[in-house]
């Protein structure tokens, strides 16, 4: 009796569990579930894979995969790897911790604290302009607390940048002083 051929396209058991990993820790810092898959596929192949392996190994649009290697590329955790021989783009995870981290921060965090330090100075003018001095002084207060929480996380940064092995980061304040850790 001949052996049936092996079916490639099949994600094994611990594949769909370690893909399931990265689907979760995608949906913590709010990602999409494609990106987390697609990520996590590459994570478990022994080799760099191409767009149409991705979309026939998980099962999902094109779309869904264009999209998703466009965010990971651009945050840094897929990289291009070059195939002899081969026209097609072929995708390799980052495996570097300090870098996924780093390309995270760059990429989706630090556009919002800039947003959100914009927002925080409209915040200000819109309580100056509230008649009722109780909640104005309530609103100041509460502004203070937002302040405070904002400056917290800006000096968390460089320390969360250190834990994972060191890296020059800009702070984007005012003094636009380098922080070397």
């Amino acid at each position: 009796m001949a052996a049936s051929p092996i079916d490639d396209s099949a994600l094994s058991a611990w594949e769909a569990s370690m893909i399931d990993v990265f689907v979760r820790a995608a949906s913590l810092i709010g990602l999409p579930r494609s990106i987390g898959e697609i990520y996590g596929l590459l994570f478990c192949s022994p080799r760099a894979l191409t767009f149409d392996e991705l979309v026939e190994r998980l099962q999902i649009s094109k779309g869904s995969v264009s999209q998703g290697v466009k965010v990971l590329r651009q945050i840094g955790a897929v990289k291009l790897h070059y195939v002899a021989g081969s026209r097609r783009d072929h995708y390799q995870p980052e495996l570097s911790m300090k870098r996924l981290v780093r390309g995270f921060i760059k990429d989706q965090f630090e556009p919002h604290l800039a947003s959100g330090s914009e927002r925080l100075e409209g915040l200000d003018s819109l309580i100056q302009q509230e008649s009722d001095e109780v909640l104005r002084k309530h609103a100041l207060n509460r502004l203070g607390t937002l302040l405070t929480w904002q400056q917290r996380t800006r000096k968390l940064v460089p320390i969360v940048m250190a834990v994972l092995g060191g890296t020059k980061f800009f702070a984007k304040d005012s003094s636009d002083e380098e922080y070397v850790i």
